[in-house]
């Protein structure tokens, strides 16, 4: 049975109450959020979900707090907040209301737990501190949905409650963005894996469209790709393919000789007419169709490929 509240706790707030009530809120939209901290609420019922407050974690009695004495951990020790707990029992239903595909929920479900609730987790249990982030500590998602506090003088007695739910819908939008770029990931995971069997041997990789494809790439160990070609809104795309997740290095530049040109000028040095653009940093060019940038495509590979031969020789 759906509950009729759902209960935590009131006065300043955190982002661990913040986001389980946007989970919360979005699976039974008719229920009312209560802050309180008043025993008569706090106190676990049948017609309510009570978290981060009360002082007991018992799913079935349907209480999910985790400041209490033998507080709850995940299976490798690390400690949950109320929003690892929520995710952890209501996570798939909510993904379900979002219209995940059953086959994804799964997946989905605890890519979000790794990327998103457990550091909220952590930094919500003083694991990890926000400094670690250095100049950028102010603008983690939990310091800035702090900010949307009342200044301490606010007269109005319910300053706190309307900030408390401008977060809620505030942190809404993020945790649905999040979700939906999970989601579209392993979409285009499945549609550059279906590319990379049809090129083959091929040192390009040709996509019908503009999507993450180096998850994919990595699965497959389609270690042979150098580049990738892609239709834009108006042109085509030519761009390099990264070394590893985080960084800029590449697994191959474009041809020095293109650095910074563009329109006619790159059209002259590549002999390619349709050429458009290739930026200073080499790692993106565009071209006018896609024959043009096919084109390109094969060029940047024989310039890798002289130039391997140069260094081997």
């Amino acid at each position: 049975m759906a509950p009729n509240f759902l209960v935590t706790h009131s006065g300043g707030f955190h982002a661990d109450e913040v986001l389980s009530s946007v989970i919360l809120t979005q699976i039974f939209p008719e229920a009312r959020l209560v802050r309180s901290r008043a025993p008569e609420w706090i106190t676990p019922g049948a017609d309510r979900i009570v978290y981060d407050v009360g002082g007991a974690y018992d799913a079935a009695a349907g209480i999910f707090d985790h400041h209490q004495r033998g507080a709850p951990q995940r299976n490798d020790g690390q400690p949950f907040s109320s929003f690892g707990l929520i995710w952890k029992h209501f996570g798939r239903d909510y993904l379900t209301v979002l219209s995940v595909p059953g086959a994804f929920v799964e997946t989905i479900h605890a890519a979000f737990d790794a990327s998103f609730v457990l550091p909220i987790d952590l930094a919500d249990n003083g694991a990890l501190s926000p400094d670690s982030a250095g100049l950028l500590a102010g603008l983690t998602l939990p310091s800035l949905l702090e900010t949307l506090k009342p200044v301490f003088d606010d007269p109005d007695l319910e300053a706190t409650d309307r900030a408390f739910h401008a977060a809620v819908e505030i942190a809404r939008s993020f945790v649905e963005a999040k979700i939906a770029g999970i989601h579209a990931k392993l979409r285009a995971e499945t549609l550059v894996l279906k590319a990379i069997a049809f090129a083959g041997d091929g040192r390009v990789l040709e996509l019908p469209m503009g999507m993450p494809s180096r998850p994919a790439i990595m699965k497959a160990g389609a270690d042979h790709l150098l580049f990738v070609v892609h239709p834009r809104e108006a042109d085509w795309c030519l761009t390099g393919i990264r070394r590893a997740e985080e960084g800029f290095e590449l697994r191959a530049d474009l041809p020095a000789a293109w650095a910074g040109l563009s329109g006619r000028d790159l059209e002259v040095a590549t002999g390619v007419e349709g050429a458009s653009f290739c930026h200073n940093g080499r790692f993106i060019a565009a071209a006018k169709t896609r024959e043009a940038i096919l084109a390109l495509a094969r060029l940047a590979v024989e310039d890798v490929e002289k130039r391997a031969d140069r260094v081997s020789n």
